[in-house]
């Protein structure tokens, strides 16, 4: 067997025909474009377009976020979008597949919505179990990252649409992202935190890619020449256009010179009308600026918006449509992790007249989706407690206790409140109103309530009532940024000005909630809540809207009472399913964690649960690591992410079993946050140096004493199997399988690679190929895996190129990245 390391070719993806087409209308059309024409269609012309040019044909291109769903260039929930489960969720069903049937179901919503460019996905790598923006991410290992990356990308991009991988690199982290200098020697970078866009570029060929907020070892990413062109165009191949994360081109000439095409949002960027001036000045040469049109000129050619340069996918041959709401469920389902399973108590078979517990607030509200940029607005969310009890045959008894508050801390007001946005001018004439869930006021400025001009706008009111479901101290805050009067029941909370405390221009909108002050109340009391925005407006360049919300938490000594009431509600029946939830205020862009503790009393619930009955059956619906002290206290550990708007109704296939639980993690869970390998997410004088090298996720934990409460890959499923052998035949390694259990079953197998000789520059194990398969009871298979093409190579810093390490490896097929059983083979790697 042999290896070699060459580089990725070009001629990647279908519409490799229609670019050499492209590339004629695109040279004529620049013909015809004068220098001011040319360096405004590289800036935004709002928060999400670019503007047309009727003189060459050009329609405006129209982008959205959209890891889960597409939002559109709305942020309104009249606006609903289809909401699918988490990327981190995606990432666990270990299925390129799967992630291929997610990028056609976006791209469905994206031409219904008339958007052409989908900013996703997000590819960054979870080099900290403390990264606050993880459930949006896939995974710690480049190569999972990749294969669902690319099977993403694949699938929105041969339906019409084009992807935006992102944040290009290395923005691991929430903490001063929009100033942090990332220190990272070369072969970390290339090994982990570039492979997967390279492997993304080489396999799906994305039309566009989105440069980072961060900087990378003393340059900012957007102005970064030797990765955005020396690396990504020249090594790679790239051909699409490379658009700013929102805000952050900062500086003309280094941009433009840097590789930058596209600065978002517009039209007062950095390009446009002040690019212009700097090519009239001698500070920029025009060919520059005509390379990056050129990318712009090409990306909207692919998505049919150049007059004469035909789509790269004609209406007519894009694939037939999928049932959305079907691909959610499956997706859901296929990536709950199955964590323990004492006595196989799962899957559930519930008797006549028998009783099921479900406990937690996350249960009756569930969290379907994580917070930020990243929000869209579900027409419906399948709560647990919805999808048990449509699912649960006649006969058997549902019961339900709330538990406890999942909250430490702010929370969205949500059981009591009923509130309406209130606009008003100067003279306090209201000027639009609508009502607003969940305590938020969020719109841009041409789409603010009752079409309220949005220059005309002096204030904000959400206003209405709050009932109480409880009696006792009820705690209150703001979100967002400016001047604001609380007001609860007649009392002054809070009458003041928030002012921002850091320089990341987003955290009106991702910041965590402020606590303003707690007032006594009577359970069903209605009382008058009144929050009074007196400096609405929020502005960062060309970004404006309206974006703040009020914050609650109920009474606190209420969580006595709720505990017992789910104990005795557990000790009656016959299974007890607690479901335990993180929130916004734990788990959401814009910060990182400081711990990975469930929040408010979950722990204690969970535990006093057990206690009662010992067929407890613990559900975790977070995006990322959580510490889980309880976990050998319990029957059975599901975990579900967050699951989109099907979730409810995929754990009732799995825990009744019409679906095995087919999730494996994409990511180490430790024991405890003090456990893992790296911590390390804020910046020291705003440099974060990235010290662990090579070792993140699994490849640390091998070089630890500590265990991690469950490994990398770990997942239970309802069915036995047996490795029976493994072989190679030159790339490809065939592994055979055997399901022994009395059901059909879907088994993940992982294949990782050791040199037979120890090496303390590389991992003790390292992943270099997966595939998912099926079988029937008793039936044997063979899986396919064909070895990553890096897998036996490293970065030689000192000759800037990738290398084979010689020598003997060990193949390993096994079913985590600490499993020592299963078959293994030695291979000889020749330089």
């Amino acid at each position: 067997m042999t290896s070699s390391a060459e580089r990725p070719g070009t001629d990647h993806g279908s519409d490799t025909g229609h670019d050499h087409d492209h590339d004629r209308v695109i040279d004529e059309a620049l013909t015809r474009l004068g220098l001011d024409a040319k360096t405004r269609l590289l800036a935004g012309q709002d928060l999400w377009t670019l503007p047309a040019l009727p003189e060459i044909g050009l329609g405006s291109l129209v982008m959205s976020d959209g890891p889960v769903g597409v939002r559109g260039t709305a942020w309104a929930p009249g606006d609903a979008s289809l909401t699918l489960p988490s990327p981190t969720a995606l990432a666990a069903t270990w299925d390129p597949d799967l992630a291929h049937r997610t990028g056609r179901v976006l791209a469905q919503e994206a031409h219904r919505k008339g958007v052409h460019l989908l900013l996703g996905p997000t590819i960054n790598l979870h080099r900290s179990p403390l990264g606050g923006r993880h459930f949006e991410t896939y995974s710690e290992d480049p190569l999972l990252t990749a294969r669902i990356g690319a099977g993403y990308v694949t699938g929105l991009q041969e339906s019409g649409i084009g992807a935006t991988p992102k944040h290009f690199v290395a923005n691991d982290a929430e903490t001063e992202r929009f100033t942090v200098d990332n220190l990272i020697c070369e072969r970390a970078l290339r090994e982990l935190y570039l492979a997967p866009f390279e492997e993304i570029v080489a396999a799906a060929r994305p039309w566009a890619l989105m440069s980072a907020y961060n900087s990378v070892n003393g340059s900012s990413m957007t102005e970064h020449r030797r990765l955005q062109v020396g690396v990504l165009r020249e090594e790679w191949g790239f051909d699409g256009a490379v658009v700013s994360d929102w805000l952050a081109a900062r500086h003309t000439e280094r941009a433009i010179e840097g590789g930058l095409d596209i600065a978002m949002p517009g039209p007062q960027t950095v390009f446009g009308a002040a690019l212009a001036k700097a090519v009239r000045e001698g500070r920029v040469a025009e060919e520059t600026v005509d390379t990056a049109v050129r990318h712009v000129l090409r990306l909207a050619a692919r998505a049919g918006l150049l007059e004469g340069a035909a789509p790269a996918v004609p209406a007519q041959l894009r694939p037939e449509p999928l049932d959305g709401r079907a691909v959610a469920r499956e997706i859901a389902a296929r990536s709950f992790v199955l964590l323990r399973n004492e006595q196989n108590l799962l899957p559930l078979t519930p008797r006549p007249g028998g009783t099921l517990a479900l406990i937690g607030h996350p249960a009756r509200e569930a969290r379907a989706l994580g917070g930020g940029s990243a929000t869209v607005f579900p027409a419906h969310v399948v709560s647990p407690l919805d999808g048990l009890r449509d699912a649960l045959p006649d006969g058997t008894t549902l019961t339900y206790a709330a538990g406890a508050d999942i909250r430490d801390g702010l929370g969205r007001p949500d059981e009591g409140f009923e509130l309406r946005a209130v606009l008003r001018d100067s003279a306090g004439t209201v000027l639009g109103e609508e009502p607003v869930v969940l305590g938020r006021a969020r719109w841009q400025a041409g789409s603010l309530p009752g079409g309220a001009d949005f220059d005309a706008v002096d204030s904000v009111e959400l206003t209405g009532t709050f009932t109480p479901p409880s009696g006792g101290t009820h705690r209150f805050g703001t979100s967002g940024l400016g001047a604001f009067r609380l007001t609860v029941g007649g009392t002054v909370l809070f009458d003041g000005v928030h002012e921002p405390d850091s320089r990341d221009p987003m955290e009106a909108l991702t910041g965590r909630p402020v606590p303003r002050g707690a007032v006594e109340l009577s359970a069903g009391e209605p009382v008058r809540v009144s929050l009074v925005a007196g400096d609405p407006k929020m502005q960062y360049g060309d970004l404006r809207g309206v974006v703040f919300s009020l914050a609650h938490n109920a009474a606190g000594h209420e969580d006595d009472r709720l505990i017992e009431e789910a104990v005795l509600t557990a000790s009656a029946a016959d299974t007890a399913i607690v479901v335990v939830a993180t929130t916004e205020a734990v788990e959401s862009e814009g910060f990182d964690r400081t711990s990975l503790r469930l929040p408010g009393r979950q722990d204690e619930l969970v535990a006093r649960v057990a206690a009662a009955n010992p067929r407890t059956v613990v559900v975790v619906n977070a995006g990322s690591p959580v510490e889980m002290p309880w976990r050998e206290d319990v029957a059975a550990v599901l975990l579900t992410w967050f699951p989109g708007q099907e979730g409810g109704a995929a754990l009732a296939d799995v825990l009744l079993g019409r679906t095995e639980p087919g999730g494996r993690l994409p990511t180490t869970w430790p024991a405890r946050l003090q456990d893992a390998p790296v911590t390390r997410v804020t910046p020291e004088d705003g440099v974060l140096p990235y010290d662990e090298d090579v070792f993140i996720g699994y490849r640390a934990w091998q070089r630890q004493r500590a265990l991690p409460a469950y490994p990398f890959g770990h997942g239970l499923g309802y069915t036995e199997w047996t490795y029976d052998s493994i072989g190679t035949d030159g790339g490809t390694v065939h592994v055979q399988l055997t399901n022994t259990g009395d059901r059909q079953g879907r088994e993940t197998v992982q294949l990782y690679a050791s040199p037979a000789e120890p090496d303390p520059r590389r991992p003790a194990r390292w992943l270099v190929g997966f595939t998912p398969v099926t079988a029937a009871p008793g039936e044997t298979v063979r899986a396919e895996i064909t070895l990553a093409r890096r897998a036996f190579q490293i970065w030689d810093t000192a000759a800037s190129r990738w290398t084979t390490v010689p020598g003997r490896y060990h193949l390993h097929a096994a079913r985590n990245a600490t499993a020592s059983r299963g078959p293994a083979t030695t291979v000889e790697i020749t330089g």
